[in-house]
């Protein structure tokens, strides 16, 4: 696939809403200040259900990423990056379910995962801008 130029996407802003939420998944300190502690350091409120819903709802980059490209994302290394977040969070989602508060999710084991591929998704991002 070819690559794109970050100036030739359709939703940049989405792009830019994407590497915070990629940002805000790779921070366990964060996590814990904003989700848990509701003292969000950029101020206003955040949760893990924006970024999951984003993920999951907002956009296709959980059920099909690679029709975001020249969208969102500008070829398949960003693809398989958001893949392999996604199998990282639908291992915690299979295992323990929806109805978990934050805190919880964030304390269990598997949680490592998923913040070490959305640090990594994210670091591959923030290098584009």
């Amino acid at each position: 696939m070819e690559k794109l130029e970050l100036s030739k996407l359709k939703f940049p802003s989405m792009r830019e809403e994407l590497i915070d939420y990629l940002h805000g998944l790779s921070d366990k300190e964060y996590q814990y200040q904003a989700w848990v502690n509701h003292e969000c350091p950029r101020g206003g409120y955040d949760e893990l259900d924006y970024a999951i819903h984003f993920l999951y709802d907002d956009t296709k980059l959980a059920s099909d990423p690679a029709s975001t490209v020249g969208w969102i994302l500008v070829d398949d290394k960003e693809v398989g990056l958001m893949e392999n977040l996604i199998v990282k969070i639908n291992i915690m989602f299979d295992k323990y379910g929806f109805g978990l508060d934050d805190k919880d999710y964030i304390e269990k084991v598997e949680w490592d995962d998923v913040v070490n591929s959305a640090r990594i998704a994210g670091e591959y991002f923030s290098k584009k801008i």
